[in-house]
């Protein structure tokens, strides 16, 4: 019998065809509901097609390699390496527009291939319905959400358990990749996912967002808010999409200015203490 697999995120639903791996993550975001986004097959093989090169990541040592090629007969073709230089995890071909794909697993970890490749064609499929696949932490109080943004390293995650051990009332809604929505009345909105990175953290849940916070270590606290300028730059550097895929800058471009027209962005420059959680709290929270 065939599978079908069906997920919401996000408010939009995607569907997967085929036998799966197990995937824990993905249980709680089950559902028939929600206009569909994109659907994925899962495939046993697939024939080698012309393409040319379009994009590879370079994040460097620790991080997952994806390259990029455009299909000679249309659409995309991505690579898949949990680092660079080991062997190939998966290969996903997608439709130029993204709403289709096929994924063919090479290597033994199918999780690893299965969660990038929907993260990838989440991430693209959704760039024209005012969403943002975000590298954050964030944390939920008083029915809000506040999104704490940076570099790898420089202690998100940190500040999240911060605000989990000092501020009352907090709980972890993600720890890595989120959803920044902006919604059809022009509000904000977080969602967690079925991806947050090293924290086992898949709520189906959502929250008005708050505000953005980017940190930066620093050997002080200080806390500042951001021109409309710098929260356009400071929300684009951490969502997923951008670089390879100029014909969906316009979607990515629209929900930005829509977000930081409603969205309060700081930066936050601290050091990792109850100090800084405390600052930051009664700074977005007021």
């Amino acid at each position: 019998m065939h599978e079908i697999h069906s997920y919401q995120v996000a408010g939009f639903r995607f569907v997967i065809e085929g036998p799966m791996p197990s995937m824990p993550n993905l249980a709680p975001f089950l559902s028939e509901d929600g206009e569909e986004l994109f659907r994925m097959e899962l495939v046993s093989s697939m024939v080698p097609v012309p393409s040319r090169p379009v994009f590879k990541t370079e994040d460097g040592p620790g991080f997952p390699e994806i390259s990029i090629d455009a299909l000679e007969e249309g659409g995309y073709r991505f690579r898949m390496r949990p680092l660079p230089g080991k062997p190939l995890a998966a290969e996903l071909r997608t439709s130029e527009d993204f709403t289709r794909s096929r994924l063919l697993f090479v290597g033994e970890d199918r999780t690893f291939a299965l969660n990038n490749a929907l993260m990838l064609q989440f991430a693209f499929a959704s760039a024209r319905h005012g969403i943002l696949e975000m590298h954050s932490s964030v944390v939920m109080n008083d029915g809000k959400g506040y999104l704490f943004l940076g570099r790898s390293g420089t202690g998100k995650s940190t500040h999240s358990s911060l605000w989990l051990k000092h501020i009352p009332g907090t709980e972890l809604l993600n720890d890595d990749n989120p959803v920044l929505r902006l919604m059809p009345d022009g509000t904000a909105r977080v969602y967690g996912s079925p991806w947050s990175g090293k924290t086992p953290c898949y709520k189906n849940k959502d929250v008005p967002a708050g505000a953005v916070v980017r940190i930066r270590q620093a050997p002080f606290n200080k806390i500042e808010r951001l021109s409309a300028i710098q929260s356009y730059a400071s929300l684009m550097a951490s969502a997923s999409g951008f670089r390879p895929f100029k014909e969906l800058a316009d979607g990515w471009h629209r929900t930005l200015e829509g977000l930081t027209a409603v969205l309060p962005c700081y930066v936050l420059d601290c050091l990792p203490d109850q100090a800084a959680a405390e600052l930051c709290y009664q700074t977005v929270h007021g």
